[in-house]
């Protein structure tokens, strides 16, 4: 395995021994010579190839675990995972992200209505009571494996929509046709375990954890266009942002 990875150590090298073999397999997966799915040795007989000892190999397979490349199965061995869709902290939508680098989602639109507005959504799209808005339920995919399932409500005077379009394009699509130049939103991000009705949507196990987003968007001229609350595979998905010292 290791001289299939093409891994060599560098004892001259200050950087360190284990993360040398971090960087090496990173590498290899990131270049498609590891793939998604693929096995690799035991930590003992990668060892042995690269002349380390078993913790030095320990410490580099534990991080690249923590770093969501490996996985651990019991049974199975070690594992790539697959690769994670990395998205950049901005206001855009995951549809024109995922097109937008190569990928071909698709969505599966699991409910659809027009109704009136209770009072959370009245609150958070700041509409008078008895506003109506679109309110939908989507499973979005990549590669024809589950990614995110999203629950959105929508104000219903910009444009119309109905589920042909949300199946064929992106939410932020459809509202741009309608005129709404977006502005900015108030965005949360966290975590949560996976229940009984999200896991087999994202072919996830019971308990298993999943990345969270609540957005409220607003557009050029002040309006609260939509709100959603989304959820993604913890295992396939992050958000990536840059931090400025003040």
């Amino acid at each position: 395995m290791a001289n299939q990875l093409s891994l060599s150590i560098d004892r001259s090298s200050p950087v360190p021994l284990y993360h040398q073999v971090v960087q090496g397999i990173e590498a290899a997966i990131h270049s498609g010579i590891l793939e998604p799915g693929s096995r690799l040795d035991n930590e003992i007989d990668l060892a042995a190839q690269l002349n380390l000892s078993r913790p030095t190999m320990r410490k580099a397979m534990d991080e690249l675990v923590r770093a969501g490349l490996l996985v651990r199965k019991r049974g199975v061995g070690t594992q790539v995972v697959s690769s994670q869709v990395r998205r950049p902290l901005e206001l855009s939508s995951l549809f024109d992200d995922l097109s937008n680098n190569g990928k071909k989602p698709t969505t599966e639109v699991l409910s659809f209505s027009h109704v009136e507005a209770d009072a959370a959504t009245l609150t958070a799209l700041q509409l008078p009571a008895g506003s109506k808005v679109y309110h939908f339920t989507r499973l979005r995919k990549v590669g024809g494996k589950p990614l995110a399932l999203m629950e959105n409500w929508v104000r219903d005077d910009i444009t119309s929509m109905d589920e042909a379009q949300l199946a064929s394009e992106g939410l932020y699509a459809i509202l741009r046709r309608g005129g709404v130049n977006f502005r900015l939103a108030s965005q949360r991000i966290g975590a949560m375990i996976a229940n009984d009705y999200q896991a087999p949507l994202l072919e996830a196990e019971v308990g298993s954890a999943l990345v969270t987003m609540e957005r409220t968007a607003v557009d050029d001229t002040g309006r609260m266009v939509e709100t959603g609350h989304h959820v993604y595979r913890a295992d396939s998905y992050s958000f990536e942002m840059t931090l400025v010292q003040r």
